[in-house]
């Protein structure tokens, strides 16, 4: 399974992560996404949450 980081400081909270892959990354209370917990994170989608971040805050390991 991939290892799968939001950068809290570079997130803008706009979103798209969690539009595109709703199954993998939510938004906290504070309004910056985050990966859920058990969350499948070799789902294609994970990829196209990424290289749609504005800020480029996704990472995968």
């Amino acid at each position: 399974m991939s290892k799968v980081k939001v950068d809290k400081d570079a997130c803008i909270g706009c979103g798209v992560c969690a539009s595109l892959c709703g199954e993998v990354f939510d938004l906290a209370d504070d309004g910056k996404a985050f990966v859920k917990e058990e969350a499948d994170t070799d789902l294609p989608c994970v990829e196209d949450a990424m290289n749609s971040c504005p800020v480029s805050a996704i990472t995968i390991e």
